[in-house]
């Protein structure tokens, strides 16, 4: 019997893992199932442009995984049941029916969704940027509003109509920034909890605070939103902000399925994982990208982000080949080196970080940040598109006892296929 690999998720952290299993690890010995709700590879980098009006590339995952024996399965993951050994799956229209899947390995790659931290009326009256099922909803919301003369009805012409953005992190700065540059008669307003770019030097800082100005997004700083209804948002000192989109970019949240299932998670509900992102309670599951709680290299827990979706994707793929093929299982870089902001489509930041993860004071700005940050989102389509790429054609055969390999030490004599 093969052994089975199941890998929940097909975003950046995902596609990576499933595809290079499956080129270094024998199809005589292996069978590997990715299950992905959407039918195409989602990216989650570009969503904000999504949401200005921009084409984005979507490829399909059967087109992806495309000659690597790799089974898509399109579906909801409703369950995990890691004493059995199982995953609870929901069809979504094209697959195979509700049912189980069982695996020998698991890798946990569902990643992470807007959260509303419990403030009233933000899933009824809201929209996000987090899956590319809410950047259309909210990208047609726009379009209504962007459309010369008043179809709603609102009694405003294009140039009065008002999008709030509320949160003043990466996701909440781009979408603004986007939808000021590519929506110019739209009026955009940047809602920060605190000091706009608390996180950047000071000369970032600034080179984010003049973006605002040129692209004329109105800043509110120290402002924290309690409740949003359909026209405005209700704020702590009292304030209402009127609102025709209100977009929520106040953080994000991981899906509780795993906590359900008894693996050991955070508060939050990430996975908790050993250096190799093994489940410290289920040692036959790994979890990668925004789903996994990973220690980085400078001592530091990792954020979600597209950069910790490689790195921990890497370890997780060294590790899994590792022990099923009685290999040595190494150490591959867990590091955070820094952010890549986009300003609209010819402005963007980088900010390097130092160890302690605070901000250094050089930092690249402009046109140049911005072609940088545009390579990385190149970059990171073509290798998750082209997930085998590169790799070694020669895949292993698996042990005669599987993760029979010592942590830092090479295993037994294997054959090849």
């Amino acid at each position: 019997m093969k052994h089975r690999i199941v890998v929940l998720g097909a975003g950046y952290a995902g596609s990576y893992v499933a595809g290079t299993l499956a080129r270094r690890l024998s199809a005589a010995d292996v069978e590997i199932t990715v299950v992905n709700a959407e039918p195409d590879f989602v990216q989650r980098l570009r969503l904000h442009q999504l949401v200005a009006g921009q084409r984005i590339d979507a490829p399909q995952l059967t087109e992806v995984f495309a000659g690597t024996g790799i089974r898509v399965r399109r579906a909801w993951v409703t369950a995990v049941d890691p004493e059995r050994q199982v995953v609870s799956v929901t069809d979504t229209g094209h697959g195979d029916g509700a049912g189980e899947l069982g695996y020998e390995t698991l890798v946990y790659a569902l990643g992470s969704h807007g959260a509303d931290n419990g403030v009233p009326g933000v899933v009824e009256h809201a929209f996000d940027v987090s899956g590319r099922p809410s950047a259309l909803r909210l990208r047609e919301r726009l379009d209504r509003l962007d459309h010369p003369g008043d179809p709603d009805g609102l009694g405003r012409a294009g140039g009065g109509r008002r999008v709030l953005v509320v949160g003043d992190g990466l996701t909440g700065i781009e979408t603004a920034t986007e939808i000021a540059e590519a929506r110019p008669a739209l009026s955009v307003t940047l809602v920060a909890r605190g000091e706009l770019g608390v996180h950047l030097s000071d000369g970032a800082r600034s080179h984010l605070r003049r973006a605002c100005d040129r692209l004329g997004i109105a800043v509110l700083e120290h402002t924290e939103v309690v409740a949003v209804e359909e026209t405005r948002v209700l704020c702590a000192d009292g304030t209402a902000l009127p609102s025709d989109a209100t977009v929520w970019a106040a953080g994000f949240a991981v899906s509780p399925i795993a906590a359900a299932g008894g693996l050991a998670v955070t508060e939050d509900g990430r996975i908790v994982v050993d250096r190799t992102m093994r489940s410290l309670s289920h040692p036959n599951v790994y979890a990668v990208g925004d789903s996994v709680h990973a220690i980085g290299d400078n001592g530091r827990p990792l954020p979600m982000s597209c950069g910790s979706a490689g790195y921990t994707g890497m370890q997780a793929t060294a590790a899994i080949v590792g022990r099923l093929t009685g290999r040595k299982v190494p150490h591959t870089r867990l590091d955070y080196v820094g952010n890549h902001i986009s300003l609209g489509r010819r402005d963007g930041l980088w900010q390097a970080v130092d160890a302690e993860g605070h901000p250094k004071a050089k930092y690249l700005g402009g046109r140049r940040a911005a072609r940088f940050k545009a390579g990385i989102v190149r970059m990171s389509l073509w290798a998750s598109s082209h997930p085998t790429f590169g790799l070694p054609k020669r895949r292993h055969r698996l042990a005669a006892v599987p993760d029979a390999a010592v942590e830092g030490a090479t295993g037994g004599r294997l054959a090849s296929a």
